[in-house]
């Protein structure tokens, strides 16, 4: 899905969303420059894989914050990560470096990847900014209806602390 794709798919499935355009931006520093409505809401996400090359997981955690894949690969069960690599990035979410977003599992027909959402998130006024599949905008939305839109493809969707 290109960035109206998804936000025609996210207004045929009821789901409220908000979009800010901006210039494309390819890190938290670059986005962190752009005047955006709720800054405290940013996601930053990141795409890794295990060391086999069989599971693929996407984190999505307020922009400010720092994962730590060690911690995350102890707490839960997985093989060492590493980050996938651009091509990786392109097969399953059809998506280039610098525009990772939640709303690319969307283009993973396998349902292969994994997603996990921060607690974080779903706090204060429950809203995630995102990538539209394309770095130029941010479209704001419910953590939850995320989740649940998420869940509804057929990935798996884990709320946890990261």
């Amino acid at each position: 899905m290109n960035k109206q794709q998804v936000y025609d798919f996210l207004t045929e499935q009821g789901i409220w969303f908000e979009v800010t355009e901006h210039g494309a931006v390819y890190n938290m520093k670059e986005l962190a420059c752009v005047n955006l409505p709720y800054p405290e809401a940013d996601a930053k996400n990141i795409f890794v894989r295990d060391d086999k090359k069989q599971n693929y997981y996407l984190l999505t955690v307020k922009g400010d914050k720092r994962v730590n894949l060690k911690e995350f690969r102890k707490e839960h069960g997985t093989r060492p990560l590493s980050f996938a690599s651009e091509e990786e990035l392109m097969h399953f979410l059809k998506l280039i470096p610098g525009a990772v977003t939640p709303l690319g599992i969307l283009n993973d027909t396998e349902c292969r990847v994994q997603c996990f959402i921060d607690k974080e998130l779903f706090e204060g006024r429950g809203l995630t900014g995102v990538h539209p599949n394309d770095n130029t905008a941010t479209v704001w939305l419910k953590t939850g209806e995320l989740a649940d839109l998420i869940r509804r493809h057929g990935n798996p969707v884990s709320i946890v602390q990261l």
